[in-house]
């Protein structure tokens, strides 16, 4: 196993990875309100 040093881990991955993350769940969100949104307004 190799020695670890503090630091020097390149984390470009899981930056990638929560940035990813991060859009789908704004994409997600941004489309359950849509669907709320016409739902409150066409089912009545």
């Amino acid at each position: 196993m190799a020695d670890h040093k503090h630091g020097e881990m390149d984390s470009k991955v899981q930056s990638d990875t929560f940035d990813g993350f991060m859009h789908a769940m704004k994409v997600m969100t941004i489309i359950i309100v849509g669907i709320l949104v016409f739902m409150a307004i066409f089912t009545s």
